[in-house]
């Protein structure tokens, strides 16, 4: 599954897998310059399964603090973001361009749910970088439903029907300290259409009563984005020596 994609991808996710507890959204360290520049190369510079592990271990990522496991499924090859989101998110995006669009698809040990993850990397500076992510805030647009991102299907798997009609959950986040957009979306593996999805950071709320939140959809989504930031974060503030290349 892995021989069409470029084997040198990766952020060094593993560690931030691992670790207890989710990555605080806005609280961003910043990074240097040189830094944030390095960061638009990172994902040709380590392994595949660094960027997105086989399994990734949720602790404390599901409802109500529960343990969390995802099993990897599929890994899309490297893109160019053509035709890789819906005409308004693709718009919403344009400002700061596209160098490479990463995904992969997971499904959690019950088999029950799918969730693609997605890492844009932009060709945008700092500056461009701020006033999207300011806009996204101001906005609100991360929680619109026509601003949902697309799923990765991997045929002859669970995720094989796994389209834009069986989205339920999402959460697009907008980094500033790396040139990089952050996204995930989830629905169910049995391949029902859902009529009204529900952004992630409503569903994980406690009082949350939609059927996707209810079933834990939206700690999925939020779960794996959240670990896919941390491992982002991890790689900028690694010196460039100390990351695994290939």
């Amino acid at each position: 599954m892995a021989a069409g994609v470029c084997l040198v991808l990766g952020l060094g996710l593993i560690g931030g897998a691992v670790a207890g507890g989710w990555y605080g959204r806005g609280a961003h360290e910043a990074a240097s310059p040189d830094a944030f520049s390095a960061a638009r190369g990172l994902w040709h510079t380590v392994p595949v399964d660094d960027l997105f592990p086989p399994v990734v271990q949720g602790g404390g990522a599901g409802p109500g603090g529960a343990d969390r496991t995802w099993v990897r499924v599929g890994v899309a090859p490297d893109d160019d973001c053509a035709g890789a989101f819906d005409p308004l998110l693709a718009r919403a995006l344009a400002p700061v361009g596209c160098a490479r669009l990463l995904r992969a698809t997971y499904t959690d040990v019950t088999r029950s749910h799918v969730t693609t993850v997605g890492l844009v990397f932009t060709e945008a500076d700092r500056a461009a970088t701020d006033a999207l992510a300011t806009r996204f805030d101001a906005e609100g647009l991360g929680m619109r439903a026509d601003l949902m991102p697309l799923p990765y299907a991997v045929a002859d798997t669970v995720a094989a029907g796994f389209g834009a009609a069986q989205r339920a959950t999402w959460t697009v986040s907008v980094l500033t300290d790396a040139p990089v957009v952050v996204y995930s979306v989830t629905g169910w593996a049995d391949g029902r259409i859902v009529a009204d999805p529900t952004p992630a950071e409503e569903d994980a709320e406690s009082e949350a009563t939609a059927a996707p939140a209810q079933a834990g959809l939206g700690h999925d989504a939020r779960g794996l984005a959240d670990r896919l930031e941390r491992g982002v974060r991890r790689a900028v503030g690694e010196p460039p020596a100390t990351r695994a290349s290939s």
